[in-house]
């Protein structure tokens, strides 16, 4: 009797997300595709329709019957919608589920007086200390109440500040920001 049980709560709790029909929000604050990124693409009874799609430098992924989409700014869930609406002229009421297979794209960049400078895949947010200690933490002549982030926004680039030394003190947390794909955090 437990058994049976276990498998209902089951198929309710996985089958809306294996179908499409649950979104996959987690806080409000879901991941956006990057180009780069790869994607799983499926549709329910079509073998044919099953793969995966490289999302190019410019945002863009191909599929079949679907043809050229942009991805750029939208989570998974946006981009099955999309998929399945694509669908719908020749399929009635495909189900369509689109998964991020493999991040690649989700990058900062840490240069300068750190231990191991170079570029980091974010596979979840992080923040500037956090950064910090992915690149090894910074070496001992690092200027550290003058670090920078470089950020590229709709307006153009900005540089946000950074003060290890107050952070560190448990002052103006204000300053470590979650990081965003092509952020440069700039140790001098």
């Amino acid at each position: 009797m437990y058994n049976n049980l276990a498998y209902v709560l089951l198929a309710a709790t996985v089958l809306p997300f294996a179908f499409g029909t649950a979104s996959a929000q987690d806080d409000g604050r879901s991941y956006e595709v990057q180009p780069g990124d790869m994607l799983q693409v499926a549709v329910w009874g079509e073998e044919e329709l099953q793969g995966t799609a490289l999302v190019t430098p410019d945002g863009m992924f191909s599929f079949p019957l679907v043809g050229h989409l942009s991805a750029r700014g939208k989570t998974a869930a946006e981009l099955q919608e999309l998929v399945r609406t694509r669908l719908e002229k020749y399929f009635s009421d495909p189900v369509v589920t689109v998964s991020i297979q493999q991040v690649v794209g989700n990058k900062i960049y840490i240069i300068g007086a750190v231990n191991n400078p170079g570029a980091f895949v974010m596979n979840h947010k992080i923040n500037v200390m956090q950064a910090l200690s992915m690149a090894g933490g910074t070496t001992p002549f690092a200027s550290l109440n003058d670090i920078k982030i470089l950020r590229r926004t709709a307006d153009g680039q900005v540089a946000l500040g950074f003060r290890y030394s107050d952070v560190a003190k448990g002052r103006d947390l204000d300053q470590n920001v979650e990081l965003v794909s092509g952020d440069i955090v700039v140790v001098p």
